[in-house]
C-alpha cells in the first residue's frame, strides 16, 4: 500500500490534494446514487471482511458529506456497517498484534483501515447525536402530552445503537494498537476524532438520566482506556472543567467519571489534575461564572463521596476557596472534609499525621459554623449530623461541637436552627453518656469521685522515695578507692593470688551467666559499684571485654591500662540521659516492687479516667438541657417546619429517657389544637408513638407500659395539660385499639389499690379514667359504686385530692348528656353518691386539710349537674356544716346554739369571732360562695335549658294533636304561621330568662333562703380587715362576696364600692389578685355596673407585686380582646408591662398587643394617646424604656397610610408638647416609623410645628436618622429632596430657625403651611390652664372616629376627677373602710348588654 491516511481536521479536508503518500477521496457520490454503492460495501464486508473500509472508503464519507440530505435509511445502513467493520477489526486485530512476523504493508494496511472505520463511525455517530437532540426538541410533549410524528421516527432507536458504537469502540481501543503506529506513537488527531465524538455525546441533557446509564458508562469506560494507553490525561482534565462550566448537569456524571478513572484505570493522577485546575480558579472567576460555580462545587462534593481517600492529598487546593466568596464552593469543601472524617480518618488506628489532619479537618469545620452564609453554616451542621450518626466524632470534640449547636439554636436562619435541632437529637440518639442522670444528679457521685482521686494522690506522695544522690556525686565519693582497687587489680600477682583471682573470677562468671549481652553486663557492672563491690565489678568489666569485644562500651578495654578501666566504669556507672532507669536506681530493683508500683499507677490511672468520665458526661447533661430548655421554646414559633422540628427532638429525647424529658412533651401538649394542620398532625403523631404504641410480649404489658407513660405525664400536670392530655386518650379509645379494655382493667386496678402503688398514680388513674369516660360512658357508670367506695367512704377524710379526681371523673358522664337532647341524667338525692358527698363537705368543714376547698368546689358541682332538686340538697349540706362549726365553738367552751340561730350569727360574729376557728369559719364561707355560684348556673343552664326542652315537646305535642288542613289552606298560610310561630318562641325564650332573672333577683338571696343568712357576714368580714385580719378567712371572704355579687344587678351595685376598697386596700396580694379576677367576671356579667370603674382595673397593673400586675394584665386581656371593655387610653398600662422585669409578664403584654393588632386600626387609634401618656413628665419613665416601648408599638403599624396620619398627627402634637422631654419622646416616636415617600412629603409639610424645636439635639438626631434611612436605594429626584431637606435641619439646629429662614424660605414655608391647613384643620394651641393628664384618668375614645380622631382635641371642660382615700382599719370605724357614696363613679356612657339567650348560647 503506498498511501497513508490521516485523520483531518474538518471533513472536506479529504477531497482536497494532500501531502506526499497521503489518501485523498476521489468519488463523492451524489445522495440519490448511494443505496446501490452501500449494497456493494455491505457484500465487500461478508467477502473481504473488515479490510473492506480501504476500498469503500469514498461511500461512507459521501453519506457523511451529505448528512443533512441523504435519507434516513442511508444513514442507519451505514452506521450499522461501520460498527460491523470496527467489530470485525477489534476481532481480528489480536492475531496481528502478538505476531512478529508481520510486514510493514500488512501493518500499514491495518491502521488504515483502523483510523478510517473509526473516523467514519466517529464523525457519524456525532451527527445522529445532533439530529436526535433537535428532534426531542421539536417533537417535545405538548399539552396535549403526544410527541409530534414526523421524519424522526427511525431516530427513536437511537439509544440502543449509541451503546452498540460505544461497545464496539471500546473493544477495539482495548487492544494495544499503539504497535500499528511507527514508535507507538498515537497520533493526536486520531485520539481526539474519538474524544470529541465521546464529550460530543455527553453534551446530551438527559445523559444523567437513570435510563442513560449504559450510554453513560460506556463513555466512561472509553475515555478511561483514552486516558490509560493512548496519553489522553491531560486534555481529559481541561475538558472536563471546560464541560463542567457550560453543563451543571454533567457534575455528578464527571465526578463518578473520575472516580472510575482513579480506581479501576489506576490513574489517580487525574483527580490531582481536576481538582488543580479548580483549585486554581480565583474567587473572581468562580464569581463571574455563576453556573460554573454550581456545577464545580457540585462536582468536588459528589467526587469526595465517591474517592475520599483520593482527595486527601489534593485537600490544601480545595481548602483554598474556603477562603473565597463562593458560598457554594465553601460548602462543597465543608462536605468533602466531612466525607473524609467519616470514612477515612475516623478510629482508633490512626498515626499521629493522621490524627493531625483530622483534628485539622474538624477545627476548619467548627470555624465555618459561623459562616457569614447561612446556607454554608446548614450544610456544616448536616455534616456534623452525618458524623455523629456514624459515630466518627472523637470523645474530646464532643462537648465544643455540641456547645456550638446549642448555639446556632439562635440563628436567624431558619433553616441553620432546623439542622441545629437535628444534630443534637443525633447527638442524644448516639451519645457515650449516660442521658438519664440530670446534672444536678451527677454531682454527688463526681464530687465522690474526685475526693477518691485526691486520696489516691495523697498517699502516692506520701510514700516518697529516698533522697536521691547524682550519679556523678557518688562516683567522686568512690573514685579514689577504686582507684586502688583498679590499680590492685591490674598489678601482677604470684601463684597463690593468681589461684585466688581465678577463683573469684570464675565465681563472678557464674554469678553473671543471665547476662547474655553487654547491656546486661554493664547494669551488672553498675549494681557491684553500687553496692560497694569494687573488685567484682573491676574483674567482670575485664571479663566482659573479652566476652563482647566488639561492644562500644568496652571497646577501650583493648588496651588495659588503669586509666582507661577507670574511664569504662566512669561510663557505665555515670550513663547518659537516654540510660535506662536501673542505673539511676539506689537499689536494685525487685519484681515484687514492680508490680506494686505498676497496681498504683493502674489504679490512678483508672480513677483519673473515671473522674473525666463523669465531667465530661455532667458536661454533656449541662448542654443538653441547655438544647431541651431553648428547643422547648420554639415549641410555639410561628414558623411551621421549626416547630416540626422541635416536637421531633422532644419524642427523641424523650424515647431514649433524657433527664428532664417529660418538660418538652408536656409543653408540646397544648399543640394539639393547633389551627395548623401539620403542626397538629405531628403532635399527634408524636404522642401516638411515644404513648399509644407501647412495647410489651403481652398484650397486659403493654397497658401497663401505656397507662405508665400516661400517668408520668399526668402527675403534678396543670389544669390545661390535663386538657390535652384528655384529648389524646380520647383519641386512643376512639381508635377501637384492641388494648382498651386491658387498659380500662389496669386503671381500675390501680385505683381501688389492687395493684400497690403511689397515692399520685392512683389519682392519676382515677382521671384517667374520666377521660376515657368521655370516650365511652359506661366505663365509669357502670361502676359509680366502687368510686363511692374507694374515694368517697369512710376515708375520704384522708385524701381529699383522691376524692376531688374521682369527682371530677364523675362528672365525666354527665358531658354525654349535656350535649344530647334528651332528659337530663340525675339520680334521686337519696342516692349513696350523694349521702357520702354531703358528709365528706360537711365533715371537712371543721378540718383543716389544704385540699378540702377544691374537693368541695368540685363536689358542690357534681351536686348541681347530677343530682334531683340540687337546692334543697345544698341547704341541708349549708345548715349541717353550720351546725358543725357551731359545735365546735360550743365544744371551745361556749354554749350551744341552734340551727335556727344562725340567721343571727352575722349579728353575734363580735361575740364570736374570737372563739371561732378562722380556717374552718373561711372554709364555711367558701362552701357558701360555691353553693351561690352553682345555684345561679344551675338556674341559668340547667334549669332553662330543661324548660326550653319542656316547651318543645309540648309544642310537638300540640302539633301531633292538631288534624291535618287541607293542603290549599295550608299553602296559604304557611308564611304565616312561620312568622307566627316564631314570635312566639322568641317571647316564649324571653318569659323564660326574664322568670330566671326575676328568680335570682327576688327569691335566692329572700329572708326564707339560707343564702341570705351568711350576706352580711360575708359584707362584715370583708369590710373589717382590722378586726379579721386572718389570710385565709379574708381571701375566702373576699371570693364568696364576689359569687354572691353574680346572683343580680342589686346585689353587684350595692356591695361594688366594697369589692373595689379590697381591691385598693388589701395587703394581701392573693386577695387583690382574687378580687381582680372576680371583677372581671363582674365585668362580663353586668357591663354597665362595673363600666365606671374600668380605670381602677388598670390601675393593679402598676401593682408592686408581680402575681397581682400578671393576674391583672391576663383578665384585662380577655376583657379587651372579647370586646367587653372599650380601648381606651388606660392600654397604656398595658404597654408599661412591655418592660416590666418579670419576663412571663412581659410575654403576657407583648401577646395582648399581638393579638389587639390583629383588630382593625386598634392599636393605630391608641399610639398618639399612648405617647402623650407615657411621655408624662409626672410619670417620670426613661427616654430608653420610652424607645423600648415605642419600638414594638410601632412595629405593628405596616399601612403606608396609616404612617402617613401618623406623622401628620405627632407632629401636630408638637404644639402642646410643653417640655424638652416631650419633644424629644415625639421626635424619637417618628424615628421608629417605617417612612415612606408620602410620610416624608407630609413632614415636610408640618415644618412649623417642629422647626422651632430643632435645636434641642434629642429632636434633631432622631430627624436626623429618618433621612438617613429615606436616602438608601432612593431614586435620584427623590434623593434630593431628602438632602435639601437634611441641610435644612442642620442649618436649623446648627444657627437656629431665626438665623435660617431667608424670605424666600418663608414664603416657601407659607405656602407649606397654607397647604398643610387645607388637607387638617389647624391645630390651636392649648389654652392657659389646661390640665396635663394623669395616669388612670379615662380619655374620650378615639377608636370609633376616622383618621381625623387623633388631631389634638380642643379644649374640653372636665369635671375633677374624685381623690379616694384610704384611712387604716385599726384607725377609723369598720364601716369608713367602704368608699363613700361621694366616691363612687358614675356611669358615663352605657355599655348595651346582649340578650340573655345569647349569653346562655355562649
Amino acid at each position: 500500500m503506498s498511501w497513508d491516511f490521516f485523520v483531518p481536521v474538518c471533513v472536506g479536508d479529504l477531497v482536497k490534494t494532500g501531502g506526499i503518500n497521503q489518501y485523498v477521496v476521489q468519488d463523492v457520490v451524489p445522495p440519490k446514487q448511494l443505496p446501490p454503492y452501500l449494497s456493494k460495501f455491505k457484500a465487500s464486508l461478508r467477502s473481504q471482511g473488515p479490510l473492506c473500509i480501504l476500498e469503500h472508503f469514498d461511500t461512507g464519507y459521501s453519506v457523511l458529506q451529505h448528512c443533512n440530505s441523504v435519507e434516513l435509511g442511508v444513514k442507519e445502513d451505514t452506521l450499522e456497517i461501520l460498527v460491523q467493520v470496527v467489530s470485525g477489526l477489534a476481532t481480528s486485530l489480536p492475531a496481528l498484534l502478538v505476531s512478529t512476523s508481520v510486514s510493514a504493508d500488512e501493518r500499514k494496511e491495518k491502521l488504515n483501515a483502523v483510523k478510517m472505520s473509526v473516523y467514519l463511525l466517529c464523525k457519524l455517530t456525532e451527527n445522529f447525536e445532533s439530529d436526535s437532540y433537535r428532534q426531542s426538541i421539536v417533537t417535545a410533549p405538548g399539552k396535549g402530552g403526544k410527541k409530534g410524528k414526523g421524519g424522526g421516527e427511525g431516530l427513536l432507536q437511537w439509544d440502543s445503537e449509541r451503546e452498540k458504537v460505544l461497545q464496539a469502540l471500546v473493544q477495539l481501543l482495548q487492544l494495544d494498537i499503539r504497535s500499528l503506529w511507527s514508535l507507538s506513537l498515537v497520533e493526536e488527531e486520531f485520539i481526539s476524532c474519538v474524544t470529541c465524538c465521546c464529550y460530543k455525546l455527553l453534551e446530551n441533557p438527559t445523559i444523567s438520566h437513570v435510563k442513560s446509564k449504559p450510554t453513560r458508562d460506556g463513555i466512561i469506560h472509553l475515555l478511561g482506556v483514552l486516558i490509560k494507553k493512548y496519553n489522553h490525561l491531560l486534555g481529559a482534565s481541561v475538558k472536563v472543567i471546560q464541560l463542567l462550566q457550560h453543563f451543571e448537569q454533567l457534575s455528578s456524571v464527571f465526578a463518578q467519571a473520575v472516580s472510575v478513572w482513579s480506581t479501576e484505570y489506576g490513574v489517580r493522577a487525574i483527580i490531582g489534575e481536576v481538582i488543580r485546575e479548580i483549585g486554581q480558579r480565583s474567587s473572581e472567576e468562580l464569581a463571574r461564572e455563576a453556573s460554573g460555580v454550581k456545577a464545580f462545587a457540585s462536582f468536588i462534593a459528589e467526587l469526595g463521596s465517591l474517592v475520599p481517600e483520593l482527595v486527601i492529598p489534593n485537600i490544601s487546593v480545595l481548602i483554598t476557596h474556603l477562603e473565597g466568596e463562593s458560598h457554594s464552593m465553601r460548602v462543597a469543601v465543608c462536605e468533602v472534609l466531612g466525607e473524609i472524617l467519616v470514612r477515612v480518618l475516623c478510629g482508633d488506628g490512626l498515626d499521629e499525621s493522621g490524627k493531625a489532619d483530622r483534628n485539622r479537618f474538624f477545627d476548619t469545620l467548627q470555624e465555618h459554623l459561623h459562616d457569614t452564609h447561612s446556607h454554608v453554616r446548614a450544610r456544616v451542621l448536616q455534616v456534623y449530623t452525618r458524623i455523629v450518626n456514624s459515630k466518627a466524632l472523637p470523645l474530646c470534640k464532643y462537648s465544643e461541637v455540641m456547645e456550638l449547636a446549642v448555639g446556632r439554636l439562635m440563628d436567624k436562619s431558619i433553616n441553620v436552627v432546623k439542622n441545629a435541632i437535628q444534630l443534637l437529637a443525633a447527638f442524644i440518639a448516639h451519645n457515650p453518656y449516660s442521658c438519664k442522670l440530670s446534672s444536678a444528679d451527677l454531682k454527688k457521685p463526681l464530687a465522690k469521685e474526685t475526693a477518691k482521686l485526691r486520696e489516691i494522690k495523697e498517699q502516692l506522695e506520701g510514700k516518697t522515695p529516698m533522697a536521691v544522690i547524682k550519679a556523678s556525686e557518688l562516683w567522686a565519693a568512690m573514685e579514689p578507692e577504686l582507684l586502688v582497687t583498679v590499680t590492685t587489680a591490674l598489678e601482677p600477682t604470684s601463684e597463690a593470688g593468681r589461684e585466688q583471682d581465678n577463683e573469684d573470677d570464675d565465681r563472678v562468671v557464674e554469678e553473671n551467666k543471665e547476662a547474655e549481652d553487654d547491656r546486661a553486663t554493664a547494669v551488672k557492672v553498675a549494681q557491684y559499684l553500687r553496692v560497694n563491690k569494687y573488685r567484682d565489678a573491676v574483674r567482670l568489666c575485664i571479663r566482659a571485654h573479652t566476652c563482647f569485644p566488639k561492644s562500644e562500651m568496652f571497646a577501650s578495654l583493648s588496651t588495659l591500662t588503669a586509666e582507661t578501666l577507670m574511664d569504662t566504669l566512669s561510663l557505665i556507672f555515670k550513663g547518659s540521659d537516654e540510660d535506662t532507669s536501673e542505673l539511676s536506681q539506689n537499689l536494685p530493683p525487685t519484681p515484687q516492687k514492680e508490680a506494686e508500683k505498676e497496681g498504683e499507677d493502674g489504679e490512678l490511672k483508672k480513677q483519673e479516667m473515671l473522674v473525666q468520665y463523669l465531667k465530661d458526661t455532667e458536661t454533656f447533661a449541662l448542654q443538653v438541657e441547655r438544647a431541651i430548655s431553648v428547643i422547648n421554646t420554639m415549641l410555639y414559633l410561628k414558623t411551621t417546619s421549626v416547630v416540626q422540628e422541635a416536637v421531633q427532638f422532644c419524642v427523641t429525647v424523650c424515647e431514649f429517657s433524657v433527664a428532664n424529658s417529660v418538660s418538652g412533651v408536656r409543653k408540646m401538649l397544648p399543640l394539639v389544637w393547633s389551627t395548623d394542620s401539620a403542626i397538629k398532625d405531628a403532635v399527634v403523631q408524636a404522642y401516638r408513638r411515644l404513648y399509644l404504641n407501647p412495647q410489651g410480649e403481652t398484650i397486659r404489658m403493654k397497658a401497663h407500659t401505656l397507662v405508665d407513660s400516661l400517668s408520668e405525664l399526668m402527675v403534678d400536670a396543670s389544669l390545661g395539660t390535663i386538657q390535652c392530655v384528655e384529648e389524646i386518650v380520647q383519641e386512643f379509645f376512639g381508635s377501637g385499639s384492641n388494648l382498651q379494655s386491658t387498659v380500662v382493667q389496669v386503671l381500675w386496678e390501680r385505683f381501688t389499690g389492687k395493684r400497690e402503688t403511689s397515692g399520685l398514680r392512683r389519682r392519676a388513674a382515677v382521671l384517667l379514667l374520666g377521660m376515657a369516660a368521655r370516650a365511652e360512658r359506661e366505663v365509669v357508670l357502670s361502676n359509680l359504686d366502687t368510686l363511692c367506695s374507694v374515694a368517697l367512704g369512710e376515708k375520704v377524710t384522708e385524701d381529699f385530692l383522691l376524692a376531688r379526681d374521682s369527682v371530677i371523673t364523675i362528672c365525666s358522664i354527665t358531658d354525654h348528656v349535656r350535649q344530647s337532647k334528651g332528659a337530663p341524667f340525675r339520680l334521686p338525692q337519696d342516692h349513696q353518691l350523694f349521702t357520702c358527698l354531703t358528709q365528706a363537705i360537711a365533715d371537712g368543714v371543721v378540718m383543716e386539710d389544704p385540699y378540702w376547698q377544691s374537693f368541695m368546689e368540685q363536689a358542690v358541682r357534681l351536686l348541681y349537674f347530677m343530682a334531683e332538686s340540687p337546692d334543697q340538697l345544698c341547704t341541708r349540706l349549708l345548715q349541717r356544716s353550720a351546725r358543725l362549726l357551731l359545735d365546735q365553738i360550743a365544744e371551745g367552751g361556749e354554749l350551744n346554739k341552734d340551727a335556727s340561730q344562725m340567721q343571727d350569727v352575722s349579728k353575734e360574729s363580735n361575740e364570736q369571732g374570737e372563739q371561732v376557728n378562722c380556717v374552718c369559719m373561711a372554709q364555711l364561707l367558701a362552701l357558701c360562695g360555691c353553693v351561690a355560684f352553682w345555684q345561679v348556673s344551675h338556674l341559668e343552664r340547667s334549669v332553662s335549658t330543661e324548660l326550653r326542652r319542656r316547651r318543645g315537646e309540648k309544642e310537638e305535642r300540640e302539633e301531633k294533636e292538631k288534624g291535618p288542613s287541607s293542603k290549599a289552606k295550608q299553602a296559604a298560610n304557611e308564611s304565616a304561621m312561620e312568622e307566627e310561630l316564631g314570635l312566639i318562641g322568641a317571647s316564649a325564650e324571653d318569659t323564660e330568662a326574664e322568670l330566671i332573672r326575676k328568680i335570682c333577683e327576688t327569691e335566692l338571696l329572700a329572708e326564707e333562703n339560707l343564702l341570705s343568712a351568711f350576706l352580711p357576714l360575708l359584707v362584715k368580714v370583708c369590710s373589717s380587715p382590722g378586726h379579721y385580719s386572718h389570710p385565709q378567712l379574708t381571701t375566702a371572704a373576699c371570693l364568696a362576696l364576689s359569687q354572691y355579687m353574680m346572683i343580680s344587678p342589686s346585689v353587684c351595685e350595692e356591695n361594688i364600692r366594697l369589692m373595689f376598697t379590697v381591691l385598693e386596700r388589701s395587703t394581701l396580694p392573693v386577695v387583690r389578685a382574687n378580687a381582680i379576677i372576680a371583677l372581671g367576671d363582674l365585668t362580663v356579667r353586668f357591663p354597665n355596673i362595673l363600666e365606671p370603674w374600668t380605670q381602677n382595673l388598670y390601675a393593679r397593673l402598676s401593682d408592686e407585686v408581680p402575681s397581682v400586675r400578671q393576674t391583672a394584665v391576663t383578665v384585662l386581656t380577655q376583657l379587651v380582646l372579647k370586646d367587653v371593655l372599650k380601648v381606651k387610653g388606660q392600654v397604656s398600662e398595658v404597654a408599661v408591662l412591655l418592660i416590666d422585669p418579670e419576663p412571663h409578664i412581659t410575654s403576657l403584654a407583648l401577646n395582648f398587643f399581638n393579638e389587639l393588632a390583629s383588630k382593625d386600626n386598634a392599636i393605630y387609634n391608641l399610639l398618639p394617646d399612648i405617647i402623650s401618656r407615657l411621655s408624662d413628665p409626672e410619670r417620670g419613665m426613661t427616654s430608653e424604656d420610652f424607645n423600648t416601648i415605642m419600638k414594638q408599638l410601632f412595629s405593628y403599624i405596616t399601612k403606608e397610610r396609616q404612617t402617613e396620619s401618623l406623622v401628620e398627627k405627632l407632629c401636630q402634637r408638637f404644639r402642646t408638647a410643653k417640655t424638652e422631654r416631650q419633644w424629644c419622646d415625639l421626635a424619637m416616636s417618628l424615628s421608629l416609623l417605617s417612612m415612606c415617600e408620602r410620610g416624608f412629603k407630609r413632614l415636610q409639610e408640618c415644618w412649623e410645628c417642629y422647626s422651632d424645636k430643632l435645636t434641642e439635639p434629642g429632636v434633631y438626631q432622631p430627624l436626623l436618622s429618618i433621612t438617613t434611612r429615606l436616602r438608601r436605594g432612593a431614586k435620584a429626584q427623590f434623593k434630593a429632596q431628602v438632602d435639601e431637606f437634611e441641610k435644612r435641619l442642620t442649618a436649623v439646629h446648627t444657627r437656629g430657625l431665626e438665623n435660617v429662614e431667608s424670605p424666600e424660605m418663608h414664603e416657601e414655608n407659607q405656602g407649606g403651611v397654607r397647604s398643610s391647613e387645607n388637607a387638617v384643620t389647624c391645630t390651636p394651641l392649648p389654652a392657659r390652664g389646661r390640665t396635663r393628664s394623669k395616669r388612670g384618668q379615662a380619655k374620650p375614645s378615639v377608636s370609633g372616629r376616622g383618621d381625623d380622631s387623633f388631631v389634638t382635641p380642643r379644649k374640653s371642660c372636665k369635671s375633677k376627677k374624685t381623690v379616694i382615700t384610704f384611712s387604716s382599719d385599726e384607725e377609723e370605724d369598720e364601716q369608713d373602710a367602704v368608699m363613700a357614696e361621694s366616691e363612687t363613679p358614675k356611669v358615663t356612657t352605657p355599655i348595651s348588654r346582649t340578650s340573655r339567650r345569647a349569653r346562655l348560647r355562649n
